[in-house]
């Protein structure tokens, strides 16, 4: 709660982000509740805010700007966060299931522990990401850009990378790749894989 508070703050002063994105319903509901359900923060300026634990289950963050904000254990499950800007946010132990990241900026995320089952991550840049125990299963991750990122131990059961480029991407102990659709898909070693089409 205290975390939410500083955010709060520094939302109001204007420190964090435009305070116009938000409805004073929703800051007080965030304030009081630690939780947001189906809250619109379209567009919003949330770089660098703490968030950790917080219920933002099915709110729209299109477009927001979530650059180094840190999420830990928060439930984000089928929020809309397309052409969201996540530079270096920390996802670690969050739960994105059903979450639309579409065209999602994710280079240097954090995600150790995270539920992206079913997601959707369709041309999302995940250059440099760092996934570990990550649950991909279901995912759609076609045309999604993941050079250089680290997987070990992800799950990636029934994970569509139809046309996703994995170069110099280090997949250790990743789970199921045999059961994932790979179809003009660029592998670490820059073979392409048609496999699955």
């Amino acid at each position: 709660m205290k975390h939410i508070y500083t955010f709060l703050c520094l939302l109001l002063i204007g420190g964090v982000g435009q305070v116009g994105a938000f409805s004073d319903v929703d800051l007080e509901k965030l304030k009081s509740t630690n939780e947001c359900k189906k809250c619109d923060f379209r567009g919003a300026n949330l770089g660098g805010a703490r968030l950790r634990a917080t219920n933002l289950a099915e709110a729209d963050l299109t477009g927001a700007d979530l650059t180094g904000a840190d999420f830990y254990r928060a439930n984000l499950a089928n929020a809309d966060l397309t052409g969201g800007n996540l530079y270096k946010a920390n996802l670690e132990v969050v739960n994105l299931t059903g979450a639309n990241l579409a065209g999602a900026n994710l280079i240097d995320i954090f995600m150790e522990d995270t539920n992206l089952q079913d997601a959707n991550l369709t041309g999302a840049d995940l250059t440099k990401a760092y996934l570990e125990a990550t649950d991909l299963t279901g995912a759609n991750l076609t045309m999604a850009n993941l050079t250089g990122a680290f997987l070990e131990g992800t799950n990636l059961e029934n994970t569509d990378l139809t046309d996703a480029v994995l170069t110099d991407a280090k997949l250790i102990w990743v789970k199921n790749l045999n059961k994932a659709i790979l179809c003009r898909t660029t592998m670490p070693d820059r073979t392409v894989n048609n496999s699955g089409c």
